[in-house]
């Protein structure tokens, strides 16, 4: 787990806190192609949830009223076609140990943006790393960046 401080950037604009939360290597993930038992997903998800709850618990990461999160997806060195949008369901289970272990206290639309997919180099065994961003220490314009101006009807 590893925090960036805040850097003064783009006409001495602060970037806000964030943290870096690396589930540990191999941890068996779920992508969205595959076909799996109902009862088998549920156990990854257990996993996974619990890596991101106890990586969570362990870190210095303070309780957050907002987040933005990207997730990083670094796949097996054995697949060849990568789509990092196909983890979601792994992101899901990682940000649901984050809210679990009270890092943020809901992952509904008005706490988090996110997560969003990226992609990394490739690991054996694969893994999963969430950068977490404090939305209440980030300039405007920069959220507004990160999350366009709702559309007329949109809750938000």
């Amino acid at each position: 787990m590893t925090m960036t401080a805040p850097e003064t950037a783009h006409g001495g604009i602060l970037r806000p806190p964030s943290w870096r939360l690396a589930l540990p290597a191999q941890t068996k993930l779920i992508n969205a192609n595959q076909t799996i038992h109902y009862r088998r997903k549920a156990e990854l998800v257990k996993v996974i949830r619990n890596a991101a709850w106890t990586m969570a618990r362990h870190s210095n990461i303070p309780a957050l009223q907002r987040a933005h999160i990207y997730f990083v997806i670094h796949p097996d060195t054995s697949i060849k076609r990568r789509d990092p949008g196909n983890w979601a369901p792994s992101a899901k289970a990682a940000v649901d140990g984050l809210v679990d272990a009270g890092v943020l206290p809901d992952d509904d639309a008005t706490r988090l943006i996110g997560p969003d997919p990226r992609i990394g180099h490739p690991v054996k065994g694969s893994q999963l790393v969430l950068w977490i961003t404090d939305l209440n220490q980030i300039h405007p314009d920069h959220l507004a960046l990160l999350n366009p101006p709702a559309l007329p009807g949109d809750p938000r």
